[in-house]
């Protein structure tokens, strides 16, 4: 445990489980569904709830790692997935379900927010990037192992049983971080921090905005697309790998996207052009008939936007205002992908139509492009104040 790129990997496997565990509601949806009685609406809610705790808790993440200990507070935010993850596969119903999904979520928002903090501390002054670039690719990962398998799993069992599986991907997480783990031997200088201003704010919001509405277009894809897919004929376990397909180009798409921003040096091309074209094949994907060839083109169109869209804020704020903003942005980010998940499925009720999720994810995407125009218009405002002659 002497070496970053060890403590890296055991890092990747343990965030994985986030992924695992946030997709298996979306991955069981019709049968989840069915046994318990729920609606649309019901089921959306199931999902944004795994992220509500992010709201409460972005800003004090960090600090709550600092009173206790990042380690062990990682190993206890584990430890609330595993019992929120046991909580929803035993329940009978939505508040039962609601309850597990709100442990659960709660556990995964603070190992998430510790993670990368520790990843801050082993890559100080070295490779952060690149570090950052690894630890955000075991997300999706994550989504793509759960969309792939337990639709499966739960054909050959049931879905409580694939419930139980996502809860110990935890408890792997936890054994890794409990035994194997150990905090950087030379952590790193936290840095001055000050209060932000007005344009911090602004930068930070609709930074979150920006990268929410992103990602919550990507997970309305993955949580309701096997629906869609089910009810043109498909198998779930079928349904469940076809969704799967993008998840799997995103983890070469966007880091090669990362890459590419930083040598052409045209960010909001990547972010902006990305998230159009992405927004109009999902719009398109509905009628297309050979939905496994768009779900792999989607994949490869949103590996742009990442990269660009998650630099933003760190370019633009000052280094001693960064931590604050980050909390922030992150706060704006839980927000949105709290909330877009129930609407998603409250428009599946309303529609009856199993595609509307879907085209829903396509006005998301539509959604970055306004939070990132947002974005420059505020810092280019700033940036003329600052720069104008005073009299």
């Amino acid at each position: 445990m002497n070496s970053r790129w060890v403590a890296l990997a055991l890092m990747f496997v343990t965030r994985t489980s986030m992924g695992f565990q946030f997709q298996s509601i979306g991955s069981l949806a019709p049968l989840v569904v069915a046994d318990l009685g729920l609606s649309y609406a019901q089921l959306g809610t199931l999902i944004g709830l795994y992220l509500l705790p992010g709201v409460v808790l972005a800003l004090p993440g960090g600090l709550i790692g600092q009173r206790v200990g990042d380690r062990r507070a990682v190993v206890a935010s584990l430890a609330l997935m595993v019992v929120g993850g046991l909580l929803t596969a035993w329940s009978d119903s939505f508040a039962g379900a609601a309850a597990g999904r709100l442990v659960s979520g709660g556990g995964s928002v603070l190992m998430n927010i510790l993670l990368i903090k520790i990843t801050a501390d082993w890559f100080a002054g070295r490779e952060m990037a690149t570090a950052m670039a690894v630890i955000l690719t075991a997300w999706p990962v994550g989504l793509g192992l759960a969309t792939a398998t337990l639709g499966s799993v739960a054909m050959a069992t049931s879905w409580r049983t694939a419930m139980v599986v996502a809860a110990v991907s935890a408890a792997l997480g936890l054994i890794i971080m409990a035994v194997v783990f150990r905090e950087a031997p030379v952590r790193a200088a936290p840095g001055a921090r000050a209060a932000p201003d007005r344009r911090d704010l602004g930068l930070a919001i609709t930074s979150g905005v920006a990268w929410g509405a992103f990602n919550a277009s990507l997970v309305g894809v993955i949580a309701f697309g096997p629906a869609m897919l089910v009810a043109r004929g498909l198998s779930l376990g079928q349904a469940g790998f076809e969704i799967s397909l993008a998840i799997w180009v995103t983890i070469v798409s966007v880091p090669l996207g990362g890459v590419l921003s930083d040598r052409v040096g045209r960010p909001d091309v990547f972010s902006i052009g990305g998230a159009l074209a992405a927004g109009a094949l999902l719009l398109a994907l509905p009628m297309m008939p050979w939905a496994a060839l768009g779900l792999v083109l989607v994949g490869m169109l949103i590996g742009g936007p990442p990269g660009p869209l998650t630099s933003m804020l760190p370019r633009a704020l000052a280094p001693e205002r960064l931590a604050t903003g980050l909390g922030v942005s992150y706060t704006a980010y839980y927000v949105v992908m709290a909330a877009a998940q129930p609407l998603a499925g409250w428009l599946r009720d309303v529609t009856g139509d199993p595609a509307t999720p879907i085209r829903f994810a396509a006005a998301a995407m539509a959604a970055t492009i306004a939070g990132v125009v947002a974005f420059r218009v505020i810092e280019h405002r700033a940036d003329v104040t600052t720069t104008a002659p005073r009299a």
